[in-house]
């Protein structure tokens, strides 16, 4: 059995509650998750990674910034593990502006594929919020689906300005 690369992670407190991010050996974003370390889509990042507040400074300071400035852009190298179809998806997620949403039928078009295809590789998104899954909505404006609850993701739009409180 191979062994995983070491992962280092950490949690901390944000506006919205608990909020756990995962780096690799060269500091590049690999997990982030609402939550504690065990919801990490790494699973070598909640149970065997290494708790480190130093390797995770500098995202947990974008991420900090976030939550003061929703305006204030990610600078973070990210190596999210997942097909080139999903990278090409999560590629087209960060350039919806903050404060804007997209359909899934939009990120479909622009990549010539179906916004179902779309759905399945946003809902596999291993670094949200610095990946912004939660701007992606149903073609009828309804908010669709986000892993930690709808909620959540009206949070995260009205603190974006996309959605009025």
């Amino acid at each position: 059995m191979k062994n995983p690369e070491t992962v280092y992670f950490s949690t901390f407190e944000t506006p919205v509650g608990q909020f756990s991010v995962a780096v690799d050996l060269c500091g590049a974003v690999v997990a982030t998750a609402f939550g504690d370390g065990q919801r990490l889509t790494r699973p070598e990042a909640g149970e065997h990674g290494i708790r480190d507040e130093a390797k995770t400074a500098r995202a947990r300071a974008q991420i900090t910034d976030y939550f003061r400035s929703p305006g204030k852009a990610f600078s973070l190298e990210l190596a999210p593990k997942g097909t080139d179809y999903q990278k090409r998806v999560w590629a087209a997620l960060r350039e919806i502006p903050t404060g804007q949403t997209r359909s899934y039928g939009d990120i479909a078009r622009k990549l010539h594929s179906s916004p179902r295809a779309v759905g399945q590789a946003n809902g596999a998104n291993p670094i949200c919020l610095i990946i912004p899954c939660h701007r992606v909505i149903a073609a009828d404006g309804s908010l669709g689906g986000f892993g930690f609850g709808l909620p959540m993701k009206r949070r995260l739009l009205e603190h974006e300005g996309a959605l009025s409180p």
